[in-house]
C-alpha cells in the first residue's frame, strides 16, 4: 500500500521528490553535525597548543592536558608520566575541572593497556578493557563507576612522554572512533608539550648543578692577606656568566708559598662558556705546583685550550701574594687580560707593568710578570671588561672607561677590600642603570694596615 500523508482534509501519495527532499535534509543535518563536531575538535586542539606552548613546566603540562580532555573528550582525565624518583607522577581531573597531582607508587601493568601506553605501544582496543577492573587511582575523580574507558599513548621526541586515561560514565560503553580519532590527535600535541617540558627540566637541573660547581668561591683568608671579590653576572637568569676568578690559598707548612688568585673572562655566555670555565679551573687545580711558574702555567693552558673542542678563547691575569712582614709581595701576569690596578694608601693610582697574549688562540705566548710590594693600607684591584666597558652615563651610549675608573679609585686610597670592591661595583651598577650589561667581576687585594689617610685626591701612574 503506498505512504500518504494528511494535507488538511486530504491525504495525498509521499512522492519520489518527497523522499528526495527528506533525504537531502537528512544528509544536511549529518553534514552540520560532522562539521560541528570538526570545528569542536579544531578548537580544541587550538586551545591544547596555545595552552600547552605557554609553559615548560612539567607539572602545568600535565594540568593542561588532563583539564582539557576532561572537558572536551570524557568526564575524566588521568595523565600519567615516567617515573621520576618516588613514583609516577599522576593528574587526575574529575568532572569538576579540579586537577590533583599526586606521585604513585604504581606499576601500570595493573591497569590494562596502560602499560603498553606508556611504552609507546597502539592502544588496546576498547572492548578489552573493563573499566570496573580499574583501581582506585584511575576512577578515583568520578563520583560513580565509569561506564566506558579509554588508554591512549601520549607520544614524545623519541620516546613516550606518558599516557593519557579516559573515563565516561554514561553514554556508549566505547567512544567512537570519531572520538578515538580526535583524543589521538590532542594527545600527539599534549605528548609533544610534555616531552619538551621533561627536557627542559632535566636540561635545567643539569645546568644548575654544572653552575652550583662554578660559581664563584667565598672570600678566603690569604695567611695575613686580605681579600674582597664581587662577581654580578649578565643576566638576572644567569647565576655564572664569562666571568670568573677562583682563589687557591697557600700551603701553610711553607713559610715561602704564595697564595694565587686567578681572575679570566671567557669568550661568549651560557652554558658552552660554563663548560669551559670548569675546565679552566680544573686544569688550574692539576697546575698547582707548579704555581710559582707564571708563565709555564700559561703555557700548558693555551696547550690545552687550543687542542681541545672549544673556539673560545680566556683572558686571564694571574696574581701571587706572599706575607712579609707589613707588607705584601705581589707577581701579576696578565694573559690578554686588563693589567691590575695598584692603589696606593695615599689615593696614587699605578697600573701593574704586565701583558701577554691571549689563551687559546695561539700555539705560542707572551707574557710579562710584574712584581709589586704593597705598604699597610694598598690595595690590588682586579677587574674584567664588564667593569669598563659598562654603557650608559647621562646620555646612555658612553663607556665607563678605564680612565674614569682611575679617577674614582683615586678618591678610595686605604679603603678596606670589602669597601673597595663594592665601590667598584656600585659606580659601574649607577653608570649602566637599568640598562643591560655585561658580567662584571672585581677583586681587591690589599696589605692590612694603615687607615685611609685625609686626601681629597691622588695621584695616577703607570709602574715602570
Amino acid at each position: 500500500m503506498a505512504s500518504t500523508r494528511r494535507e488538511g482534509e486530504r491525504e495525498r501519495p509521499v512522492t519520489e521528490g518527497d523522499r528526495r527532499a527528506a533525504e537531502l535534509a537528512a544528509e544536511r543535518d549529518r553534514l552540520a553535525a560532522e562539521l560541528a563536531a570538526e570545528r569542536e575538535r579544531t578548537a580544541l586542539l587550538a586551545d591544547a597548543s596555545d595552552e600547552l606552548l605557554a609553559s615548560l613546566n612539567l607539572e602545568r603540562c600535565m594540568d593542561v592536558t588532563a583539564r582539557l580532555a576532561a572537558r572536551h573528550l570524557a568526564e575524566a582525565a588521568v595523565v600519567v608520566v615516567p617515573r621520576s624518583g618516588r613514583g609516577h607522577p599522576v593528574a587526575v581531573c574529575g568532572p569538576g575541572g579540579r586537577v590533583e597531582h599526586r606521585v604513585l607508587p604504581i606499576d601500570p601493568a595493573e591497569v590494562e593497556g596502560l602499560a603498553e601506553a606508556m611504552r609507546g605501544f597502539p592502544p588496546v582496543p576498547q572492548r578489552w578493557i573493563d573499566p570496573r577492573d580499574a583501581p582506585d587511582w584511575i576512577t578515583g575523580g568520578m563520583p560513580e563507576p565509569p561506564a566506558a574507558m579509554l588508554v591512549i599513548a601520549l607520544p614524545g621526541h623519541g620516546v613516550p612522554a606518558g599516557a593519557l586515561v579516559l573515563l565516561r560514565r554514561s553514554g556508549p560503553e566505547t567512544f567512537s572512533a570519531g572520538e578515538e580519532l580526535t583524543t589521538r590527535l590532542f594527545a600527539g600535541r599534549a605528548g609533544a608539550a610534555l616531552s619538551a617540558a621533561r627536557l627542559y627540566a632535566e636540561q635545567a637541573a643539569i645546568t644548575a648543578t654544572l653552575m652550583r660547581e662554578l660559581l664563584p668561591p667565598g672570600t678566603h683568608e690569604l695567611d695575613g692577606v686580605e681579600m674582597a671579590a664581587r662577581y654580578r653576572p649578565s643576566g638576572d637568569d644567569d647565576l655564572v656568566g664569562g666571568d670568573f676568578y677562583d682563589v687557591y690559598p697557600a700551603d701553610e707548612a711553607d713559610p715561602e708559598a704564595e697564595s694565587l688568585v686567578v681572575l679570566g673572562d671567557v669568550c661568549g655566555k651560557g652554558l658552552e662558556a660554563a663548560v669551559l670555565t670548569g675546565k679552566i679551573r680544573n686544569t688550574f687545580r692539576a697546575l698547582l705546583p707548579m704555581a710559582d711558574d707564571h708563565r709555564r702555567v700559561l703555557e700548558l693552558l693555551n696547550g690545552t685550550l687550543l687542542y681541545g673542542e672549544s673556539t673560545r678563547f680566556v683572558t686571564l691575569v694571574l696574581v701571587s701574594a706572599r706575607r712579609q712582614g707589613a707588607q705584601v709581595r705581589l707577581r701579576m701576569t696578565s694573559a690578554g687580560h686588563a693589567a691590575p690596578l695598584i692603589v696606593r694608601v695615599d689615593g696614587t693610582v699605578e697600573t701593574a707593568a704586565t701583558r701577554g697574549s691571549l689563551i687559546g688562540v695561539l700555539e705560542e705566548i707572551e707574557t710579562t710578570t710584574a712584581e709589586e710590594t704593597l705598604d699597610p693600607g694598598d690595595a690590588c684591584l682586579l677587574y674584567t671588561d664588564g667593569i669598563t666597558e659598562a654603557v650608559g652615563g647621562p646620555l646612555g651610549g658612553e663607556e665607563f672607561g678605564e680612565e674614569r675608573l682611575r679617577a674614582e679609585l683615586a678618591r678610595c686610597g686605604g679603603m678596606p677590600p670589602e669597601a673597595l670592591v663594592e665601590r667598584v661595583h656600585m659606580l659601574a651598577a649607577e653608570w649602566v642603570g637599568p640598562g643591560g650589561h655585561d658580567d662584571m667581576a672585581v677583586i681587591a687585594i690589599t696589605a692590612p694596615g694603615r687607615s685611609r689617610p685625609g686626601v681629597a685626591g691622588g695621584r695616577e701612574r703607570t709602574t715602570a
